[in-house]
């Protein structure tokens, strides 16, 4: 009787047929970046939709102010048939916006000079120096920044009216500035400590004091943190109402805030409203420009830390 065998099974390779080898680390990082790419999607959607919610309502004011009180309620969403610049000259003369926006550019003119110049120079003394004491002072600025500014109200204005500064520009300038130095300090002795201190200790070697060595080498290496933090004050200040209102409640020496409240306040019945729009764009116009033309400096400082 005859056997048949079978044959072996001869390897694919031998015959010469192509063989497919998974390779399991590209096939992973072909998955990650399958995953990146949905997750920068999803990132890049939620981005689209918050400047969507921030920029539609700031478009929308500006387009409101240029129309006429019968149009603002008629068509809400339609452009303006003309633009109306009464209303801005109406904003501007009648409701006195002038005197209140020039009020508001001393104050927070004054107010952001003392705050960077105070702030910078305890925070550089902070970062810098140890000494007994050094860290305890840091906390109490900490502190500062926890501590609601409503629970302050009454006390500071008995001790803003005992030292005669109620209702005056230069009184309102200080409570600014102590109200702005907590967060000045924080935010800029973080950041001086990321500076290097061999240029410093080049400075001294050479015979500089630590007054120039401040002002003319580290001052100017912090340049993108005094904008970043000057910005994040410049916005608290201008848009600051609680204070002016309990502070300050003469009525040629009001600052912006107060400016719009009464001029909502005052038109009763009759309502004005394209010229509450005109003065509503009027107190934020300055604040925009402001952060458009330093927003790479503000995220330089924001990431200056952390790059270094």
């Amino acid at each position: 009787m005859k056997t048949t065998e079978t044959p072996a099974p001869v390897p694919a390779e031998s015959a010469g047929v192509p063989v497919t080898k998974v390779d399991l680390p590209e096939r992973k990082g072909q998955q990650e970046k399958s995953e990146g790419a949905v997750l920068n999607a999803f990132s890049h959607g939620i981005l689209v939709l918050w400047a969507f919610m921030v920029v539609l309502p700031l478009l929308w004011a500006v387009m409101t102010s240029f129309k006429d009180d019968n149009s603002i309620f008629s068509s809400p969403w339609a452009l303006p048939d003309k633009l109306h610049f009464d209303n801005w000259a109406r904003a501007w003369t009648d409701a006195n916006m002038s005197d209140y926006f020039l009020n508001t550019i001393l104050v927070v003119g004054g107010s952001l000079i003392g705050t960077l110049v105070l702030g910078s120079m305890a925070a550089y003394v902070l970062a810098r120096f140890e000494f007994p004491g050094n860290r305890f002072i840091y906390f109490l600025f900490i502190g500062g920044m926890s501590f609601p500014i409503m629970l302050a109200l009454v006390p500071l204005f008995y001790v803003v009216n005992n030292m005669g500064l109620l209702n005056t520009i230069h009184g309102l300038i200080l409570v600014y500035i102590a109200y702005s130095l907590p967060f000045t300090v924080f935010f800029l002795t973080a950041f001086f400590r990321t500076l290097p201190t061999s240029v410093a200790e080049a400075a001294f070697v050479d015979g500089a004091s630590h007054t120039r060595t401040f002002f003319q080498i580290m001052l100017p290496m912090a340049k993108p943190g005094l904008i970043s933090v000057g910005i994040f004050n410049f916005l608290g200040q201008w848009n600051q109402y609680m204070l002016p209102t309990v502070l300050n409640t003469d009525e040629d020496k009001r600052v912006l805030t107060q400016g719009l409240v009464q001029l909502a306040a005052s038109q009763g019945y009759k309502g004005d409203w394209s010229g509450l729009f005109a003065g509503l764009v009027m107190a934020m116009l300055p604040v925009l420009f402001a952060y458009i033309v330093f927003q790479r400096q503000v995220v330089q400082g924001l990431t200056a830390g952390a790059l270094k």
